[in-house]
């Protein structure tokens, strides 16, 4: 006997003495090559001498082993203590038997199942391993012919023991995927190609149903198996099979645990969608309204895509499926579809929210005339717990509505047993717990206590390695049931448990799809924890805790990309340095290359109509990001190998509060915001306080906020002119709504603050907080050091080394890291629309302030040209005089306007003439649509400027972000997207953006100034480009007319053209001397400096 299996037995021996007890048959099952004499002599002599050290149960267990080996293999040996094990002969027998059964019947039930039936107790393990053993030998040994009638009769036998009701439903399925494997050796794809392929989607569909092992191991081998199929099972040779194989891959797809949730429910989708191209109603009207049945299920719970228009395609599917699934033709298929109709209804975004709930509870009702107790317990089960959400939701009388959600509940609970049913247990009495925390009826403390109990109960099942996200749900329950009740140290652990728990999910997106819209949604869907935690944090008197878990919900994706982007290997642990570099450069190129294509996925599948419209071009994406994910995924780990440390930079840490500390100096201070459901939070920050000082709005405030914004965006939008005449007011109730003066004056009076740093949250990025009126004037403007000619005073002059903005403090953190003291390179984008009067003077103005420069100006500034420059990457100022536009609707679709290529003008003028000659309007509106190109959001995330200390965004509404006003992100996100938050991930610290649209004339004269400012800070440091602006910003709204005849005369004029000459002459004639005509907030307040 060779060293090498020796050592294989005493394996095995061991794996046999540390497994449970009774899982000896699976064991040897999964080792059936190692199962001869020289294991049962191996065996023994283990045996006697666990005998000899005292070890008799250990010993016993082996010698049972060995008898029974030794009688599947026709040895002698010694018999089994146990006489409760059936011996090997006797089941060899009946396994004759029963295989003859099935060839004489053919597989037919009535006739194998009642000898299954007499035979209860030969269905154990034992006969699994026996079948694999005998199989393999006789297979091995007989004819041809004969080996493939043995391996027909012991696949349709396996089909039928899947399938039978009687004993152990998890030995069954073991012995009928031993079955499937044991053929595979007669049923090759090659010589039985048909035979093969069906045995292998029988086979999934046992790994599907397995209850032994690791559930998303089994899924795993499920799917690799009908994809094995499928390989012959194609739509020309079977369309019928092939029909069928897809649709259980659907479902395997749909069930996965593996890979990204939203990735197997598209791949399930189109599976099912593949599937109806055989299955019409006409031809399979059963398979038809099956598949529906399914696709609808597959939409129910997709993640991608516009959530309504899922919810609308699978009550479509649902409804399809019961034109087939009557009561009367097939009464439990119409059941199951009711109660799926009813789950899809009580989610309905569209619609009335009543209507769509009374909908539910009627499919609910109509599904438990079938669903009885009796018949149907599990099902009656799962529709009473639906039934039960349903009435939780309902409006009307909410009392009663309650106490029948309560019933309900409590009926499931009376089948859906810890022991029976443990997740289905565990989900109904989170619900269960739900509804004890909002019933009304009864003792609030003691519903508060039942809700608690039913919590913590769904927790001994639902735990975080099991069920990651709804250990999540249910903590996040849990602690608000405890905050309501008061046990704030309660709801503080179960917020934070439930926290790590999130922020470990993003980890698994992150490595999963990395679509950015999924990780966006599991944003939304947990900001409350966040928001929950922050509260009970102010309420425990954690200040601390309370602004580090602020920082942990801002900007999340953004701070994972930017943390990420400029990390690499030790180059001390490469010992080629051609291999670092190239390592290096594959990196940065995939790191440019996969957030873009990220980013126009999202916008492509952002609603159905988008999808359906795009739906070969998001093919190719997906399968060309698949392949960029899959070459990261190589890349790194061929660098693991070199440098194992570089794997646990990929964990993005949450920043403390002494890290917020040190991002300061002693004249520095930072107020941050944050906006719960009913409070706004407000965070000062400085280096001389040991704990942020916090100030709690009330929710009366909270309201005024919230109607301001909308006033505020209604105007805007659709009453510019009365939005700029009311801007000044409309920011002097901001200003006393967030209660600034009292803010401050306690800032100044606590130290000599020179500095301010603003962290806006949600609707707060809208305005120009920098611009706040401030009314305690006199005693607060002695701390400026700026000459004052008005009374009014705003936040901006009281801080002479500037206000500045930042989306959170650790972006900020990033930004101040990336040391960038070249100041010299210019690179700009001039006019490129040519309809913009000043372009020409302000960028001519601007270009003697470097010793370098090129500029893109007018047909030049194309987005091609933008994207292949040579320069752009070089240089250290990137200025964009040009149009900007936000998107509302899909913020990744915000943009610079830029020129339109010579190419595509002939192409158009050419489609125009073809549009006229053949009539067609739409095509001709189509056309006029195209009139400028567009640097998007996604494609300024490609960018390369490492080089950049500073992007201007001389345009409009190039600051406005996504969380302020969105109808993608209706407020629930707290992620920064904006194009400013584009430039800072392709390398620029610092970015100076608008809020609206500018006055063009004011612009130019503000930019002007502003650089001028910028070029007396030679090297740059932190906060001067928020001085330069705020200096800027001041001197436009002070400046006289005096004053300005007098400045203009030290600038370059050339380039003004005779009329623009004109203009300014007979505008200077309308203003008295010590005129301001800049005074208002709308000509100078829109830009923000964001960054370093």
């Amino acid at each position: 006997m060779d060293e090498e299996r020796l050592q294989a037995y005493r394996n095995l021996i061991q794996e046999l003495l540390s497994c449970p007890s009774g899982q000896e048959s699976e064991v040897l099952n999964s080792h059936w090559d190692l199962l001869d004499g020289g294991l049962v002599q191996v065996i023994q002599q283990v045996a006697e001498l666990l005998l000899e050290k005292g070890n008799n149960n250990a010993a016993e267990c082996l010698t049972n082993v060995a008898g029974l080996l030794a009688q599947i293999l026709g040895l002698s040996s010694t018999s089994p203590t146990s006489s409760q094990l059936p011996t090997a002969d006797s089941q060899l027998n009946f396994v004759m038997e029963v295989l003859q059964a099935t060839e004489e019947s053919n597989g037919n039930p009535q006739v194998v199942y009642p000898l299954l039936q007499a035979n209860l107790d030969k269905l154990d393990d034992n006969l699994a391993v026996l079948l694999r053993y005998w199989a393999t030998v006789i297979l091995a040994e007989v004819e041809p012919e004969l080996a493939e009638s043995i391996a027909l009769d012991i696949v349709n036998f396996s089909n039928l023991i899947q399938k039978f009701p009687l004993g152990s439903r998890e030995t069954n399925l073991e012995i009928a995927i031993t079955g499937y494997e044991v053929v595979s050796t007669v049923f090759a794809r090659e010589a039985c190609p048909q035979d093969w392929a069906t045995t292998q989607n029988n086979l999934a569909a046992a790994y599907r149903n397995r209850i032994r092992g690791q559930k998303a191991d089994n899924l795993e081998a499920a799917i690799k198996a009908f994809q094995r199929a499928l390989q012959v099972r194609t739509r020309e040779a079977f369309p019928q099979d092939w029909a069928m194989t897809q649709n259980n891959l659907a479902n395997a797809y749909g069930e996965r645990i593996r890979g990204e949730k939203a990735d197997n429910l598209e791949a399930a989708i189109n599976a099912h969608k593949v599937a109806l191209q055989v299955y019409t109603r006409e031809t399979f009207p059963q398979k038809w309204a099956m598949t529906q049945n399914n696709l609808g299920n597959a939409y129910l719970y997709r993640i991608r895509g516009e959530k309504a228009d899922n919810l609308e395609a699978a009550i479509n599917a649902f409804q399809s499926a019961l034109q087939v699934r009557t009561r009367e033709a097939f009464p439990q298929d119409w059941a199951t579809t009711q109660n799926n109709l009813g789950i899809a209804y009580s989610k309905r975004i569209m619609g009335e929210k009543a209507d769509n709930l009374e909908d539910a509870i009627n499919a609910y009702q109509a599904a438990l005339q079938v669903y009885t107790r009796e018949a149907f317990p599990q099902q009656w089960a799962t529709t009473q717990n639906n039934l039960g959400e349903a009435y939780r939701r309902i409006s009307g009388e909410k009392a009663d509505n309650l106490e029948a959600a309560i019933n309900a509940y409590q009926a499931a609970l009376q089948v859906y047993t810890r022991e029976a049913f443990p997740q289905d247990w565990a989900m109904t009495q989170n619900n269960l717990a739900i509804a004890y925390s909002n019933r009304i009826m009864g003792e609030k403390a003691d519903n508060l206590e039942d809700a608690i109990n039913a919590f913590q109960a769904a927790l001994q099942v639902l735990t975080r390695e099991a069920f990651p996200q709804d250990h999540s749900e249910t903590l996040f329950n849990l602690g608000l049931a405890y905050q309501d009740a008061q046990q704030l140290t309660n709801a503080y652990n179960a917020f934070a448990d439930a926290i790590k728990t999130v922020e470990s999910l993003r980890g698994e997106i992150v490595s999963g799809s990395g679509i950015e819209a999924d990780k966006q949604k599991l944003a939304e869907k947990y900001n409350q924890i966040y928001s929950s935690m922050v509260k009970v944090c102010v309420e425990l008197n954690k200040p601390t805790e309370a602004i580090e878990y602020v920082e942990r919900s801002k900007g999340r994706n953004l701070v994972e990309l930017l943390a990420n982007k400029n990390l690499y290997p030790k180059r001390d642990r490469y010992p080629n340095p051609e291999v670092y570099q190239a390592h290096c450069q594959q990196l940065e190129q995939l790191r440019r290359e996969i957030p873009v294509i990220q980013r126009e996925l999202e916008i492509l599948t952002r609603n159905r109509e988008s999808e359906d419209k795009y739906r070969e071009t998001i093919k190719t994406q997906q399968q060309r990001l698949k392949n960029l994910k899959q070459n990261q995924d190589n890349l790194l780990k061929e660098i693991n190998q070199l440098d194992f440390s570089f794997r646990c930079t990929q964990q993005v840490e949450p920043i403390s509060f002494s890290d917020i500390q040190t991002l300061i100096d002693d004249h520095t201070a930072i107020i941050q915001w944050y906006i719960t459901d009913n409070q706004i939070l407000t965070f000062t920050i400085t280096r001389q306080n040991q704990h942020p000082q916090v100030r709690q709005s009330s929710s009366k405030e909270r309201k005024a906020l919230f109607g301001l914004t909308i006033k505020y965006l209604v105007t805007y939008y659709e009453k510019k002119d009365q939005w700029q005449t009311k801007l000044d007011n409309l920011l002097s109730r901001l200003a006393q709504i967030l209660h600034i003066d009292e803010i401050i004056a306690k800032l100044l009076q606590d130290q000599k603050c020179k500095q301010l740093i603003l962290i806006p949250h949600r609707f707060l990025h809208l305005f120009p907080l920098h611009a706040l009126p401030i009314e305690n004037r006199e005693q607060q403007a002695n701390n400026s050091e700026q000459n004052t000619h008005t009374n009014n005073a705003y936040l901006l002059d009281l801080f002479p080394k500037g206000v500045r903005y930042a989306p959170s403090c650790q972006l900020l953190q990033l930004s101040q890291k990336q040391e960038r003291p070249d100041f010299s390179k210019l690179f700009a984008i001039q006019n490129p629309t040519n309809d913009l009067y000043y372009a020409d003077f302000k960028v001519n103005n601007i270009l003697p302030l470097f010793s370098s420069s090129q500029v893109l100006a007018k047909q030049d500034a194309t987005e091609a040209a933008v994207k292949t420059s040579q320069e752009m990457p070089l240089s250290h100022c990137i200025d964009f005089y040009c149009h900007g536009e936000f998107n509302l609707e899909s913020p990744l679709e915000s943009a610079l306007i830029l020129a339109k290529d010579q190419n595509t003008i002939l192409w158009q003028i050419y489609l125009f003439m073809w549009a006229v000659e053949s009539r067609s309007y739409s095509l001709i509106r189509y056309v006029f649509s195209k009139e400028y190109e567009r640097l998007t959001l996604t494609e300024i995330f490609g960018l390369s400027l490492n080089q950049c200390r500073l992007v201007t965004l001389s345009a409009c509404e190039t600051g406005i972000t996504a969380v302020a006003g969105s109808t993608d992100y209706q407020y629930n996100s707290d992620e920064y997207i904006s194009l400013p938050s584009g430039f800072l991930y392709a390398g620029s610290p610092s970015v100076v953006s608008s809020l609206w649209k500018v006055d063009e004339f004011a612009t130019a004269l503000l930019m002007i100034k502003f650089y001028q400012n910028l070029s007396q800070f030679p090297t740059r440091e932190t906060g001067a480009v928020a001085v330069a602006l705020n200096q800027a910003q001041t001197w436009l709204r002070e400046v006289t007319k005096e004053e300005l005849e007098k400045w203009k005369n030290h600038l370059n004029l050339l380039s003004l053209t005779p009329n623009q000459k004109v203009d300014w002459l007979l505008w200077f004639r309308k203003m008295k001397p010590k005129e301001q005509p800049f005074k208002s907030p709308y000509y100078w307040a829109a830009f923000c400096a964001i960054g370093k």
